[in-house]
């Protein structure tokens, strides 16, 4: 209980920093801030977050009384979601492995991106004869976090319990441009492409970011082209830290889960011509002048 309680105080943003909870001074934990590790399968073992050389090390946020995944590198722990991935993609006794960072052209060879992880499912020849994509959707912050993490580690153990409540910029996840700006154009190019191939397509999220998005429109595993993989960050009972938990999955089908998320939430048409009648009143109040003006060289 000790642990929760320290978990879930909201008084400052950071959830976890490298890994473990600002309150956390064991000796593991304090290696990993000192040499900027990230323990959550990095493509190296330093953190790279922002920056590699000063990397912004955090990994969740308090959102209430909620936990937010900031880091797309912090879903890779014990590499949970490629099994959950996998489950969805191919036959329980079939042969797979994953590829991080796989580039993904066009028809006129453009890049779309890069896939997050790609699972490929390959035979005793070692020939790959399937694959699935896995696309991870960490949430963008608004305001300044970076601030009140050098804060932080300017001097962790004097620093553990600050309070940032009342700073300017406090940071908080912004739900609506993650998906706007980056969810969305991830599922219209990249997704585009898979579904044209008939490859099924899983996302890994979290729970507060799924929960923004509108109703998606459920199926069953078997006729599903996209599995909405959703994940929490529970506090560990034994240890002081968090642990990603996969608490459910959402079955869709791609192009009517793709409409929903793309259709905007239309507003009042009224309220929008108030705001052009005001605009209007506001320039025959104050009409342009359009005298012509003597030329004052002239004598």
């Amino acid at each position: 209980m000790g642990n929760r309680k320290r978990m879930n105080k909201k008084n400052q943003p950071l959830a976890e920093v490298f890994g473990h909870l600002p309150t956390d001074f064991s000796s593991k934990a304090i290696r990993y801030r000192k040499n900027k590790l990230c323990p959550f399968n990095n493509k190296v073992p330093s953190c790279t977050k922002d920056k590699a050389k000063d990397p912004l090390g955090v990994c969740s946020v308090y959102n209430g009384n909620n936990t937010v995944i900031t880091c797309p590198i912090r879903f890779r722990e014990e590499w949970l979601i490629t099994d959950d991935a996998a489950d969805f993609f191919f036959p329980e006794e079939a042969n797979w492995t994953s590829l991080t960072e796989v580039r993904l052209v066009d028809f006129h060879g453009k890049s779309a991106g890069n896939i997050d992880v790609v699972l490929v499912a390959y035979g005793k020849d070692g020939k790959v004869y399937d694959f699935g994509s896995l696309e991870i959707q960490a949430v963008y912050i608004s305001g300044n976090v970076r601030d009140p993490f050098a804060h932080y580690m300017s001097n962790c153990k004097a620093n553990a319990s600050m309070n940032w409540i009342n700073q300017p910029n406090y940071p908080r996840p912004d739900f609506l441009s993650s998906s706007r700006k980056r969810l969305a154009p991830q599922l219209m190019f990249k997704g585009g492409i898979l579904h044209a191939w008939k490859k099924k397509m899983a996302v890994a999220l979290d729970s507060s970011f799924f929960n923004t998005l509108p109703n998606l429109k459920e199926i069953s595993k078997s006729e599903a082209e996209v599995a909405w993989l959703i994940f929490d960050l529970v506090p560990n009972e034994t240890a002081s830290r968090y642990n990603l938990k996969r608490t459910k999955v959402v079955y869709t089908k791609f192009t009517e889960a793709l409409n929903t998320i793309t259709r905007p939430k239309v507003g009042n048409i009224e309220d929008f011509m108030k705001v052009l009648q005001a605009k209007v009143d506001e320039k025959l109040e104050f009409p342009p002048i359009n005298k012509t003006i003597e030329n004052p060289f002239t004598s």
